[in-house]
């Protein structure tokens, strides 16, 4: 996969040099090809995330990145260094995992001084830096206390401020958030992109949440079966799918095809349109010039609190799922809309050509 050209560096960075580059990484388990020959560039200060499902290669990518794992083949570079062979702990590197790993007998400001210890930081230093690290994830005054003592995301910021107070180039979070509920895990998501940008450091970010991704990235790569499918900006990646896997995994996608593609759009080849740009009408809707008008029934009916998912079924013999906010819409109001006839209508700009690329992950049911 071309790489693309550099447009963004952190305050610090003093070229174009890649945080990050893989140049045909390869990582075999036996006959079981883990990564497939990766080709990647990650730029010096952005936050760089990698979403797939699960045995996609994307943790055993950044485990070859942290030194945890050897590959088979290629070279991994870290700031234009060949660091294939180098262990760990020479790498200017730290990871942040899922488990926070934090030692419960020590308190916050032990556990985060630790790798200081380690290298024989003078104390008074320590200290500095320490501090320096619990102020930037909002948990000064923290330091006597033991993890046990902590709620689930102030561990993960101890974790966080672990990892910041050894001053990385280049920060990895493997799934860090993964053992947070819901709602704290969105409130860590946008701390979390608020400290990048603070420390301006490169943050390399491994996630099977799409959301997560799309949220805090300034690109991502899209992995499957060891290889990326695409990579690009939050926005590339999800208004313009390069292939059915994508659009399926990164967000709910309608996929036209076949018999379906032709009678309802008019073209041959596979399409996706994502449920949000399509609108419901009356079934005597006429369509403008640059729209593309589909008549089916609604089949099913999903009340999701702030918006609705309507599965409706095509009269050309397909499935198309349409997303609409409930404005004015009570919930009883849109459940009333089961086994109504409606038309489709969406804007023919927003009917994108994918690659076939074999099956991918998609919510309905295609032709």
């Amino acid at each position: 996969m071309a790489s693309e050209t550099q447009t963004r560096t952190s305050p610090a960075a003093s070229s174009t040099t890649p945080a990050v580059r893989l140049e045909g990484v390869e990582k075999r388990y036996g006959d079981v090809v883990a990564v497939a020959g990766l080709d990647l560039e990650v730029r010096d200060g952005e936050f760089f995330s990698m979403l797939g499902p699960s045995g996609s290669g994307k943790t055993t990518t950044l485990r070859m990145i942290a030194g945890f794992e050897l590959p088979t083949t290629g070279r991994i570079l870290l700031h234009g260094e060949d660091v294939t062979r180098v262990p760990p702990f020479d790498r200017d590197v730290n990871t942040v995992f899922q488990d926070y790993a934090l030692f419960p007998h020590m308190s916050v400001g032990q556990n985060v001084a630790y790798g200081l210890v380690v290298r024989k930081v003078p104390r008074d230093e320590r200290g500095r830096r320490v501090t320096e690290a619990l102020r930037m994830v909002r948990l000064e005054g923290y330091e006597a206390r033991k993890p046990a003592q902590l709620s689930g995301g102030q561990r993960q910021r101890v974790a966080l401020a672990r990892a910041l107070v050894n001053r990385p180039r280049v920060l990895l979070l493997d799934e860090p958030l993964g053992a947070l509920d819901l709602k704290l895990r969105e409130e860590m998501q946008i701390e979390l992109k608020a400290i990048q940008q603070q420390v301006g450091i490169t943050f390399i970010y491994v996630t099977h949440d799409q959301e997560e991704a799309l949220t805090m990235s300034d690109r991502l790569a899209v992995f499957r079966d060891g290889r990326i499918e695409q990579l690009g900006t939050p926005a590339q990646v999800y208004e313009q799918p390069a292939t059915r896997f994508v659009a399926g995994f990164v967000g709910t996608s309608n996929l036209l095809s076949g018999d379906v593609a032709r009678q309802v759009l008019g073209r041959s080849g596979t399409f996706t349109i994502r449920p949000e740009k399509i609108r419901l009408a009356a079934p005597d809707a006429v369509a403008g010039d640059d729209e593309t008008a589909a008549p089916g029934t609604i089949h099913d009916v999903v009340y999701l609190g702030p918006d609705t998912r309507y599965i409706v079924e095509l009269a050309a013999g397909s499935r198309l799922v349409v997303t609409q906010q409930n404005l004015a819409t009570t919930s009883s109001e849109a459940l009333a809309q089961q086994g109504k006839a409606v038309r489709l209508v969406w804007k023919r700009q927003h009917e994108l050509p994918v690659a076939d690329g074999g099956s991918g992950m998609e919510e309905e049911v295609r032709s």
